[in-house]
């Protein structure tokens, strides 16, 4: 849309949180609860400056959305909402078109919604107007106040209400719309005289009435779209419509789902049609997943990257790491941070892979740790087997060529490098390179003591003594 700046108020602590962490950082579905109202005036609006007022914690505000084109004014003491814009406006010198206030703990509100806002400001030629909802419980907003025809007379605070307009159940939510030029100059006029004490924004509907200018209040249709996040149960609430929301969207594109109920699924991941969801799947952060997977029940993946045609059997936790196409793993399997599971290879029951590449076809079926190695192509890892990567001090690498045969309970001692198509007999220790070809034992020569059966009867009966 042309011709608008956003000033996004996210100065307060959010008292009501509890929390050591500022209320607009506290994650919402994967993301910071403020990047959501960014991302509306960035991608959505389109806005020519997008304005974001910070006071508690704004250095740790400001680095998470450093990367973003806007700007940050800081309101160094909450003195209000009204205050909170005041700090803004030497961002908004030069500009002349219409300012859009938006709150960074109102996370839910859609682009059509500010969009129809924005277009019904403009059309019924307003100086300021206010989006406001019709509410079960008012307890806590400013009422709207109407005149006979229906314009915006006031809004009156919770704290400055009288009994009769607490009855009110229209609210204030916090969002505007307002001519540039007339907020620059009315929001110099406002003053504190009221039950908090503070500088409000919605006195500018008594400054515009007393200049003869016209306000107006354009009603949401959906009041979950206007919850303010003030507690820990307003953060589960807007969770659980932003994960159905997410849930509808991926089943129109093709994902089949299970059981919607159980199913996490950040706003920031990606899935490809046909790939099938079970039950208490939890998939966080920047995931992209193909198309034709499955992910079987209770497997967390997060951050990661997983091809077309992947299994991902149940109980799995993946972080940070690239599953390619047709690759199978789990269940019970950890794939830690910087992990790489090439096309076809095979993770099985209770492996564990760290920092580690395991080549295309290669298999550990079961009971296995992999750190800090580069497994070639078709490797068979044997159970039991485990690259011993730190020495107390350091890590090091494990290098195991293309079509090597691991054994059962082997322990390869890093650093060390096994060549193409050699075998490891089942239960070595290797602490030294293993030649291309080769056969590599290390065990301790079997030794067969006939009899002990009997020792063994003859040293009980001598404890029972003991013991009686």
């Amino acid at each position: 849309m042309n011709n608008i700046a956003t000033i996004i108020l996210a100065a307060g602590k959010g008292t009501r949180m509890k929390s050591d962490l500022a209320k607009v950082l506290h994650p919402l579905l994967g993301q910071p609860m403020l990047s959501y109202t960014i991302a509306l005036s960035l991608n959505e609006i389109k806005a020519e400056k997008t304005i974001v007022v910070v006071g508690h914690q704004a250095d740790q505000i400001k680095e998470n959305f450093k990367d973003l084109k806007i700007e940050f004014a800081l309101q160094e003491k909450q003195l209000g909402t009204g205050h909170a814009v005041l700090q803004a406006l030497p961002f908004l010198q030069e500009f002349t078109g219409t300012v859009l206030i938006l709150c960074g703990d109102v996370p839910l509100v859609k682009v059509g919604t500010l969009r129809s806002f924005i277009d019904t400001f403009r059309g019924n030629d307003s100086t300021l107007a206010v989006l406001t909802a019709v509410v079960e419980d008012a307890y806590g907003y400013g009422r709207i106040l109407r005149s006979e025809e229906g314009w915006l007379d006031r809004i009156v605070e919770e704290k400055d209400a009288s009994e009769e307009e607490r009855l009110i159940r229209e609210i204030n939510t916090g969002i505007y719309c307002v001519r540039a030029s007339f907020l620059k100059e009315g929001i110099k006029e406002i003053g504190k005289e009221n039950a908090q004490g503070e500088y409000y924004l919605t006195d500018m509907v008594g400054v515009a009435g007393r200049r003869g200018l016209r306000c107006s209040a354009h009603m949401v249709s959906d009041p979950t779209e206007v919850m303010g996040i003030n507690t820990r149960i307003d953060l589960a609430t807007a969770t659980e419509a932003l994960r159905l929301e997410k849930i509808k969207e991926l089943m129109l594109s093709g994902v089949t789902i299970i059981d919607p109920k159980t199913t996490y699924v950040d706003r920031t991941v990606v899935i490809g049609k046909d790939t099938t969801l079970y039950p208490n799947c939890t998939l966080q952060g920047h995931t992209r997943i193909g198309e034709r997977c499955v992910i079987e029940p209770n497997s967390k993946i997060s951050d990661a990257d997983i091809g077309n045609g992947v299994t991902i059997r149940s109980h799995c936790v993946i972080t940070e790491s690239r599953v390619e196409e047709g690759a199978a793993i789990g269940p019970f399997s950890h794939l830690r941070p910087k992990s790489e599971v090439k096309a076809k290879a095979k993770i099985g029951n209770f492996v564990e892979v760290k920092k580690s590449i395991i080549g295309k076809g290669s298999k550990a079926n079961h009971l296995a740790y992999i750190g800090d190695a580069l497994v070639g192509k078709e490797v068979n890892i044997g159970a039991g087997t485990i690259t011993c990567n730190y020495d107390g001090l350091e890590k090091h690498p494990t290098v195991i060529g293309d079509r090597v045969f691991v054994g059962s309970n082997v322990e390869l001692v890093a650093p060390v490098t096994v060549g193409n198509q050699s075998s490891i007999a089942a239960g070595t220790t290797v602490t030294k390179d293993v030649p291309e070809g080769a056969l590599t034992v290390s065990r301790v020569k079997q030794k067969n003591i006939r009899g002990w059966d009997k020792k063994m009867d003859l040293h009980r009966k001598k404890s029972r003594k003991k013991k009686g």
